[in-house]
Parts: structure tokens; sequence; C-alpha cells
């Protein structure tokens, strides 16, 4: 297993609809951030696969360290 790393120290802010299936890179090495494209092959990182409530916009983590994914939780701002 590899550690995730970290694209960034801050939340994705992103538009999300109601209904609609996102799965959020939880490895780091996706070049979709903050949306998983397949590179945690070989990882054995699985990417955080939600479903959006309602039309809204939604941060999603960058740094990987959320203690609620996919979700932003502050985790950043101790790194």
């Amino acid at each position: 297993m590899t550690d995730a790393v970290s694209p960034q120290k801050s939340p994705y802010a992103v538009p999300v609809e109601a209904g609609r299936k996102y799965a959020w890179c939880a490895c780091g090495r996706s070049a979709t951030q903050p949306y998983c494209d397949g590179s945690h092959k070989d990882t054995g990182i699985d990417p955080v696969v939600f479903k959006a409530k309602k039309t809204d916009t939604v941060y999603l983590c960058g740094c990987k360290h959320t203690a609620t994914p996919p979700f932003c939780d502050g985790s950043h701002q101790s790194l």
C-alpha cells in the first residue's frame, strides 16, 4: 500500500448535481483532481464514490487527510 499524496493544501470548491454520482480521488495522484482518473491503480487506495444529495457547491478535500472523506474538514490547516 502506498500513502496518499496531497495535491493541494486547500479544498476544491466544486459544483455537484443532485442525484449524480462522483468519484473523489483519495490517493492524490489523479490528473483530474479532485476526481478519480484511475491513477490509484496498485496504490491500495480506492476512490470514494458519493451521490450528491442536492445541487450545490461542495468542498472536497484537497490534502487527502480529511476524517470525513470526501469532504474537507479543515485538516489541511494542521499540515
